[in-house]
């Protein structure tokens, strides 16, 4: 259905002074207009306001029959009949008045339109449309043969015109049936093509091959039972819409080469038109229903003018809609909005032209021919008889042979985009009051002409493009307040609307009508949506007061279990804190009992600083509740000021008085994907006012529980190497933690397998410093658990060792578990044997097994013999070490092998037990 509005597009015209009849004209570029006459083309220069003013005259070989301009190249194309002979001939060089050079095809021209690698055909009942694709480079020539299928379709089309032949030799009329076929099925539409390269050498095999993508048959109109030849299609023509930049951008384009980014096909019957998308998809957008017979149809990006006999028509078109789609991944999201193209076109005017006969357009100027008819004299035939018969009372219309028609070339200046949308949006007031869609319809009529204008931002002064940017956003945010009063299926389009006015929510607040009716207050879902939204998304904006009352009372009249939500939200932060907690004990007494009203009403009660209420709160539910009470709503503890992690009140309280608490639900915040890795560690950076630097206890205390927990997301290396280095560093700079852990070493053994038990050597070796503290301790005993356990990666950690001195025993323990893990035994035994030798026996039984037991004599007693007879203050440690290898040694080797590991220059009176134990073994056993 196409809506008809009483509206303005056209403002002041002038006529072309043309000399001679106008029988074809057609724009030329952005400042000339062609007018031809028989075999006579004048060539007009046209600027802006001022009146039109010839620039040249030129012969053509023929009679002119059609006209058409080429931007590239600048030249002008005329179809031309001489001599019942059709030529196309191109004048290159008429902006010299000369205009020999023309080239000369001896085709016979169909009507066609070309645009950017597209071709459209149309003959009196069909239209093709075809995409001509690029061939084989450096020259290669290319024959392109119609398919099997097309000749096998022309023998069949044969076949059926010989029947119809037949058939209608018998008095009968046979029409085709109307037919549409889209994409890759319009190449069953029996029409052959071939391409046949010809023009200059370097542009020959530009194109070799095409691809099919529209073909659309009418059936004439035969409810009259007779076939008019007036029933034909007219006005083909293939529209570009270019990518350019940014619509919405601060008026600077990102690039200035043009790209295609959308391309519309128009066609014409005298009572219907239709427009198709032909660029990634086929498919027909609008279909234009004429209040009269139309002779003639040109399309723009913003509007279709149509012309009948005595109308200039003006119909919107939904061309920027389509490209809008195109060229914004974000349109039809909570971002960004577009009326959709199915939208109902409408006619903005219908203009009285008495004799129309022709229409161009270029620019912002609409041409018109128009030619009065000669005044009709009807003559009666007298008869002598006095009673005339019904056959002698027939008129003859004659005309008279001095009478001419009168005929005038218009020149009709269309006024700007914004003036037009201005009177638009006056023209919607009309429907401001009453909740009917001819208000969004007109409002979105204004909005696609904006857009339109946008996108052809190259035609625009830097003046025009700031006043249609203000333009848009306005018709943004007038969308958005109409949707915002809809309780229907499009009422989530206030949102994207809202977004694009740039309106803020304090903004939008004051736009809306408060009055009550009968004492109840109702608002539609489409502000609600636009509120809610809005609240979620950590907007940098804070209402006041005011506002953040009558935004609560409307959560609590529309949604309230949203009441909880909205009130955690930063912008709501002005809000009386007495204010929230009635709305809260309103839910409580209307039976909404839920642990999120629990947690709201805790923290409302620390901004109002009655502590004894927040306990009372937070005692009534479990831990494990209060964990996903939190879970539901994280902005009770985390929230997003300027991009920035702010840590809410109730999180800073809870950091004081229950830690465990705020580190589990945090750690339910990550398992639920509320909150990010990297945004947990920044969190508790800033909740301890840490810098980056830093790591405060309660973020280390966080890391050991993701470990605890498991969670899937955390890649088990990184968190080693953050615990890893922190205990590193810490133990380095004898560092306490800020704050008790939560944990102890035993706890995490005992609940995590990630950490090992700590090998029994170590404890021996640890027992020998007397001045280590608690807190060093845990944290030595927590590397160490680390160190043991069968997840981490050994190798990953010994560049980081350096700080951590073996001098110390800490770093000992540390540095020996590393080596033992990466299997440096002989190393191992060296370090022990040098710094804590009581430790190496117990560190032999527990590593030494298996393939690594002949250490034990390889290595061990070897190292013991060679440490004894240098003597000093540890002999002995090393002689009882000695004694201890030996027992082990004299149960595993045979007599013979034992005697050899013995050294030569031993006293061999300390040596006899165990040779003698080693010889009886064998007989005991």
């Amino acid at each position: 259905m196409v809506q008809l509005y009483n509206l303005h597009p056209f403002g002041s015209q002038q006529v072309v002074p043309c000399k001679l009849e106008p029988e074809r004209f057609c724009g030329g570029g952005r400042d000339a207009l062609f007018v031809a006459a028989g075999c006579k083309v004048e060539a007009f220069a046209v600027a802006g306001q001022e009146l039109c003013q010839p620039r040249c005259a030129f012969s053509t070989l023929g009679r002119v029959l059609r006209l058409a301009y080429s931007e590239a190249g600048d030249y002008l194309v005329a179809i031309e009949e001489k001599n019942k002979a059709t030529f196309l001939r191109a004048y290159v060089n008429w902006r010299s008045k000369r205009t020999e050079n023309s080239r000369v095809y001896n085709i016979t021209p169909v009507e066609i339109s070309f645009c950017v690698g597209y071709v459209a055909v149309m003959s009196d009942l069909e239209v093709l449309i075809l995409k001509l694709e690029p061939g084989p480079k450096n020259g290669e020539r290319v024959h392109h043969n119609p398919r099997k299928t097309n000749n096998r379709m022309r023998r069949t089309e044969e076949g059926i015109s010989n029947e119809i032949s037949q058939l209608e030799s018998d008095d009968f009329v046979i029409c085709q049936k109307p037919l549409e076929l889209l994409g890759e099925k319009s190449e069953q539409s029996g029409l052959s093509v071939t391409l046949e390269s010809t023009g200059l050498a370097d542009e020959k095999g530009k194109y070799s091959h095409f691809q099919h993508l529209l073909y659309r048959r009418f059936a004439p109109d035969i409810s009259s039972y007779v076939l008019s030849d007036d029933i034909k299609l007219h006005s083909l023509q293939l529209l570009p819409i270019y990518q350019t930049g940014s619509l919405t951008s601060d008026g600077k384009n990102l690039s200035q080469e043009k790209e295609l980014l959308s391309l519309f096909c128009f066609f014409s019957l005298p009572h219907v038109g239709y427009l198709y998308m032909v660029v990634k998809s086929v498919e027909l957008m609008s279909v234009y229903q004429y209040p009269e017979k139309s002779q003639q149809a040109v399309l723009t990006p913003q509007f279709l003018h149509v012309i009948t006999s005595n109308n200039l028509q003006c119909f919107t078109v939904r061309c920027s809609a389509a490209a809008a789609r195109e060229e914004d991944p974000y349109m039809d999201t909570t971002l960004k909005a577009c009326p959709p193209v199915s939208m109902d076109v409408c006619a903005l005017r219908i203009q009285l032209f008495i004799g129309l006969k022709a229409i161009c357009h270029f620019k912002n100027h609409i041409i018109l021919l128009t030619k009065a008819d000669p005044e009709a004299i009807p003559e009666r035939r007298q008869s002598p008889k006095r009673l005339l018969s019904r056959k002698d009372t027939s008129v003859k219309i004659k005309i008279p042979p001095v009478a001419e028609a009168g005929w005038n070339l218009y020149i009709v200046n269309t006024i700007s985009p914004v003036q037009l949308y201005k009177e638009m949006i006056d023209y919607s007031n009309t429907y401001k009051t009453v909740k009917t869609q001819s208000c969004i319809h007109l409002l979105s009529e204004a909005h696609l002409l904006v857009r339109a204008a946008l996108m052809d931002a190259s035609q625009l002064e830097p003046g025009e493009k700031a006043e249609l940017l203000e333009a848009f956003k306005e018709s943004c945010g007038h969308l958005g307040d109409c949707y915002s009063r809809l309780d229907s299926q499009h009422s989530h389009l206030t949102l994207p609307y809202y977004k694009m006015s740039g309106l803020s929510m304090a903004e939008v607040l004051a736009r809306m009508d408060w009055t009550v009716e009968d004492g109840l207050q109702k608002y539609e879902r489409g502000l609600i949506f636009y509120i809610n939204h809005s609240l979620y998304e950590n907007l940098d904006e804070e209402l006041s007061e005011e506002l953040a009352a009558k935004v609560v009372q409307m959560f609590y009249v529309a949604e309230p279990k949203q009441v909880p939500h909205i009130l955690c939200s930063p912008s709501m932060k002005n809000i009386n804190p007495l204010t929230a907690m009635s709305y809260l004990r309103k839910l409580d007494t209307s039976g909404f009992s839920s642990i999120l009203v629990t947690l709201t009403k805790a923290a409302v009660a620390l901004k109002m600083g009655d502590l004894d209420m927040h306990r009372n709160e937070m005692k009534s539910h479990s831990e494990m509740k209060l964990v996903c009470g939190f879970i539901l709503e994280p902005r009770l503890l985390i929230q997003q000021r300027k991009g920035q992690i702010v840590p809410a009140e109730l999180a800073l309280h809870l950091k004081e008085t229950q830690p465990g608490l705020l580190v589990a639900s945090v750690l339910g915040l990550q398992k639920n994907n509320k909150i990010g890795i990297e945004e947990a560690d920044s969190f508790f950076k800033v909740l301890c006012a840490k810098d980056e630097d830093t790591t405060p206890q309660l973020l280390v205390d966080f890391w050991e529980a993701q470990l605890v927990a498991c969670l899937p997301d955390v890649v088990l290396q990184e968190l080693f190497f953050k615990l890893t280095s922190q205990y590193i560093w810490r133990l380095s700079k004898r560092q306490p933690p800020d704050t008790p852990p939560l944990r102890t070493s035993e706890d995490l053994i005992n609940a995590c397998s990630h950490y090992g038990l700590i090998y029994p050597w170590v404890h021996i070796l640890i027992s020998s410093d007397s001045l280590a503290d608690k807190n060093y301790t845990e944290d030595l005993s927590k590397l160490q658990s680390l160190i043991c356990g069968p997840s981490f990666d050994i190798a990953s950690i010994i560049p980081f060792l350096e700080p951590l001195s073996e001098d110390t025993i800490a770093g000992l323990s540390v540095h020996v578990l590393c080596r033992t893990r990466l299997k440096e035994y002989e190393q191992c035994i060296d370090m022990l044997l040098e710094r804590c030798p009581e430790a190496v026996i117990p560190y032999a039984n527990h590593e030494l097994k298996e393939e690594n037991r002949t250490l034990w004599w390889k290595k061990l007693l070897p190292e013991l013999c060679r440490r004894i007879k240098c003597g000093g203050e540890k002999y002995q440690l090393y002689l009882s070490s000695l004694k201890e290898t030996l027992s082990i040694v004299a149960v595993e080797l045979e007599l013979k092998d034992f005697m050899n590991v013995l050294p030569e220059d031993g006293t061999a009176a300390f040596f006899l037990p165990y040779l003698l134990y080693c010889s009886r073994k064998k007989s005991l056993t």
